[in-house]
């Protein structure tokens, strides 16, 4: 290292030179036009690669910016489908409620289901109509396929009801058939099947018959479809029968309630009270 230092200072002068020939060379060089556009050309190709890369991550950030823009077009787009097709939905559900015939249950009333509460054992409904629009207790709540339940409480814009899938719930049936009667009863589980009492193992009830409301029914008028027999199974006394019920119960969305009811004179007899027809005063005799 000391003769290296010893080597610069003896030759320092020749040193100098060599440096200051080097630098004028290059001012030389400098000057000359080729050297200059050269590097005129790779100061702007070098200028124009740091654009592009400004650019580029410029255009990064543009992106995310339209593709949030997109994103929230399409969520108030999927928002107004969803909206469309809920109407056309309660639309088609309203088309086939006025199309069915209805006449069997008398004066209807359109409802629409706004809660529900499903259970093993005690499920329940409430629909949009209550004593303003006519709404009264044990009228029936039908739907197109047939009988859905029970009015158990009013309200004045409100009602509860009870469908046939409540342990509670029951109703008096006849199959079309072999006139075959019995009540009908739900003992929790399936929503789609039910139980048919007080059937004896003797009647000539099949597997397939239709069941509807008869006249033994102590809030709906006869001939409401219920279900159909879905099996069979002999006892000594009565007979197991189990229903596949008509209607479906977790698509409901509209409801018919019925203004008809059994007459309350038929419901005084069937529950043991006295006739509701006044009797006719004696004639005295002269």
């Amino acid at each position: 290292m000391l003769s290296i230092i010893r080597f610069i200072a003896r030759h320092s002068a020749y040193l100098y030179f060599l440096l200051f020939s080097g630098l004028s060379i290059l001012i030389m060089q400098l000057q000359r036009k080729e050297t200059l556009e050269a590097i005129r050309t790779n100061g702007m190709a070098a200028n124009a690669a740091v654009s592009e890369r400004l650019t580029g991550f410029g255009d990064i950030f543009s992106l995310r910016n339209e593709n949030e823009r997109l994103l929230l077009q399409n969520a108030r787009l999927f928002s107004k489908v969803i909206r469309e097709d809920t109407a056309l939905r309660d639309a088609r559900n309203l088309n086939d409620l006025i199309r069915r015939d209805s006449t069997r249950v008398g004066r209807i009333m359109l409802a629409r289901i706004v809660d529900r509460r499903f259970s093993p054992l005690d499920n329940m409904l409430v629909i949009n109509a209550g004593s303003r629009d006519g709404i009264e207790k044990d009228m029936a709540v039908l739907s197109p396929d047939g009988l859905v339940g029970r009015v158990t409480a009013v309200s004045e814009n409100y009602a509860r009801v009870m469908p046939v899938i409540n342990k509670d719930f029951k109703v008096s049936v006849v199959s079309d058939s072999s006139s075959t009667l019995g009540v009908l009863a739900w003992k929790g589980g399936n929503d789609y099947m039910a139980h048919l009492e007080n059937v004896p193992s003797s009647s000539r009830l099949k597997v397939g018959e239709r069941l509807t409301t008869s006249d033994h029914s102590t809030f709906a008028v006869r001939g409401i479809p219920v279900g159909r027999v879905a099996r069979i199974s002999g006892s000594k006394l009565f007979s197991d029968v189990d229903v596949r019920l008509s209607v479906d119960f977790p698509s409901l969305s509209y409801v018919l309630v019925s203004a008809s009811k059994p007459s309350r004179e038929k419901l005084e007899i069937m529950n043991g009270g006295e006739s509701a027809a006044p009797a006719k005063p004696a004639l005295k005799r002269k």
